[in-house]
């Protein structure tokens, strides 16, 4: 069933893979967009009017003028925001439960694995004020499995899941840009470059990953030190 948007949805986010993930399937609906930049390096995820509907203080968030029931609806992490928006416009998401288990299972591996190691490793060896070879190599090996499980899944196909592009392929890619300062080469994983490829000659792929570029740019983490006490120096309130 075909579902019209006619207010816009606001998408509170800034650039990062996981804000990617929703600007990209926003891009690939069609569907009206606000784009509510919560700009991390400046503490602004912890302002009250955020944590309301945003209460682990973490971005991406969206809030639909019309969710069920014509009622607006407020959701929080990027995969339910995914998975309410593919069952919404039932589009990347399939219906059909074999098929819709394959996705979830593969956003599931983004969302406990392929998301979190990475963001670990690059902190170690990017951000890290210490310098610790422990941290570092064992984020760095767990960086190279988890692309080596990607890219055996890969093989023979084009996309992660269900045999079409889906959400799954959405959240991963975002994470996947970064495989340069990951410490990754992706010559070691041809099937992840091919669809990393594939994935970036899409339209709506290369316009979400552009959302909020200029802002990215001007905050410059690796040289804004205050940024970084934001980021990483946070303690529960």
């Amino acid at each position: 069933m075909s579902v019209s948007q006619t207010k816009a949805i606001e998408l509170y986010y800034w650039p990062t893979p996981n804000g990617w993930k929703i600007s990209i399937m926003l891009e690939e609906l069609g569907v009206p967009y606000d784009v509510k930049l919560i700009n991390i390096g400046k503490g602004e995820q912890f302002a009250p009017e955020f944590l309301k509907f945003s209460p682990n203080n973490r971005m991406p968030a969206i809030i639909d003028p019309e969710g069920p029931g014509g009622e607006p609806i407020t959701v929080f992490e990027s995969g339910a925001i995914l998975q309410y928006l593919g069952r919404k416009f039932s589009q990347f998401y399939p219906s059909d439960e074999r098929a819709r288990v394959e996705v979830e299972e593969w956003l599931m591996w983004q969302m406990g694995g392929f998301g979190p190691m990475l963001g670990q490793n690059h902190h170690f060896r990017v951000y890290a004020p210490e310098k610790l070879p422990y941290a570092m190599e064992r984020y760095l090996n767990e960086t190279h499995r988890l692309y080596g499980v990607l890219n055996k899944r890969l093989e023979g196909r084009d996309y992660v899941a269900a045999g079409e592009y889906t959400i799954a392929d959405m959240a991963l890619i975002g994470w996947a840009q970064g495989w340069e300062r990951q410490g990754m080469d992706l010559g070691e994983f041809p099937n992840v470059k091919a669809w990393m490829d594939r994935l970036g000659a899409r339209p709506a792929v290369q316009k979400g990953l552009e959302v909020g570029k200029a802002e990215r740019e001007k905050l410059a983490l690796e040289s804004d030190k205050d940024a970084q006490k934001v980021l990483f120096g946070q303690r529960a309130t």
